[in-house]
C-alpha cells in the first residue's frame, strides 16, 4: 500500500470531488435534519465552487489513485481567504487525513504570503470545531446570526454562549 499524497487537483478529480461536494452536504442536511439543502443534484455546486476559486486552490488526498478528501482555499471579499471547503470521504476518517489537509493548505496560504486563513464550521459540528482548534483556529472573528423566520421552526438547540448572551445553535 501506497502513502497517502496531497496534490492540486486535476481536471480528471472532477468526478470524485463533486462526490465529495455530495457527502459535505449530506452532514449538513444530517446536521440540521433537513434533506433539501443543496437540492436534488448537490454535487453541481462543486463545479460552480471550482470556477469561483480555481484548480491551483483545490487540493486533494489520495492513496494508490483513490481519492479520499479535498480541501480548498478560497478569496473572501474582504482581503482574507478562506478554507473551503473541507472534506474527507466517511471510511477514511479518523486517519488524519483532513488534518494533513488542512495543514498541506495552511502550508500553501504561508508561502503565498497569506496572513491569516479563516474557517466557518457548522456550529452544530462539535467534531470539526475541535479538529479545527486542535489546528490552531483559535480566533474567532465574525459570527453568523440567524433569525428563524418559518412558521414551522426549525430543530433549534439551546446552549450556545457568546458574550454571556444565550443562543440556539
Amino acid at each position: 500500500m501506497g502513502e497517502v499524497e496531497i496534490r492540486t487537483y486535476e481536471p480528471n478529480d472532477l468526478g470524485d470531488c463533486r462526490k465529495l461536494w455530495e457527502v459535505l452536504t449530506q452532514k449538513h442536511r444530517d446536521i440540521y435534519d433537513d434533506q433539501t439543502i443543496g437540492g436534488e443534484d448537490s454535487g453541481k455546486y462543486f463545479n460552480e465552487h471550482l470556477e469561483l476559486v480555481g484548480i491551483d486552490n483545490i487540493w486533494v488526498s489520495e492513496k494508490d489513485g483513490e481519492v479520499m478528501g479535498m480541501a480548498g482555499l478560497m478569496k473572501t471579499p474582504y482581503e482574507g481567504w478562506e478554507l473551503e471547503p473541507i472534506v474527507v470521504k466517511p471510511e477514511f476518517r479518523g486517519q488524519s487525513i483532513g488534518g494533513k489537509l488542512i495543514e498541506h493548505v495552511i502550508e500553501e496560504a504561508k508561502t503565498r504570503g497569506i496572513k491569516y486563513i479563516s474557517i466557518r464550521p457548522v456550529f452544530r459540528n462539535k467534531e470539526a470545531f475541535t479538529i479545527f482548534h486542535n489546528l490552531g483556529f483559535d480566533k474567532v472573528g465574525t459570527v453568523e446570526l440567524f433569525m428563524e423566520l418559518s412558521e414551522k421552526p426549525g430543530d433549534w438547540k439551546p446552549g450556545a454562549k457568546l458574550h454571556d448572551l444565550d443562543f440556539e445553535y
